[in-house]
């Protein structure tokens, strides 16, 4: 599995890309294989508040339906329009063009507590 260091991860298998105040919000390498096809994706339009660990949508594979949880609060500024008409970004390059949203991060403390790639690398091979 491709675990890029210099991200942040959620146990829930979201990663963080931090920029300033900015952070940018994927589902991980090991999530999207787990899914498999992804054919259909559902994200809140920019402006939405967001809070750690609650749902802010989901992810539509032939196996599944699967929902997305921010890693951090604060408020979408960024939504990957892509996705509306290309869900499969999301398999083919799930830590570039397959990224989902945007958070202006109002707690950016919260980032403490995601995980390094050592940590979620370990977390996924338990």
């Amino acid at each position: 599995m491709n675990v890029p260091e210099g991200l942040r991860y959620s146990s829930d298998h979201e990663w963080v890309a931090i920029d300033g105040n900015l952070a940018r919000i994927g589902i991980t390498d090991y999530a999207q294989d787990a899914l498999g096809d992804v054919v259909y994706v559902d994200l809140p339009g920019s402006g939405t508040a967001v809070a750690a660990a609650e749902s802010f949508g989901e992810v539509e594979s032939t196996k599944s339906v699967s929902e997305l949880y921010a890693p951090v609060s604060g408020e979408i500024v960024q939504v990957n329009e892509v996705l509306s008409g290309t869900p499969e970004k999301l398999n083919e390059d799930a830590y570039g063009e397959g990224w989902l949203i945007a958070i202006e991060m109002s707690d950016p403390s919260e980032l403490d507590a995601l995980l390094d790639a050592a940590a979620y690398t370990a977390l996924i091979e338990a």
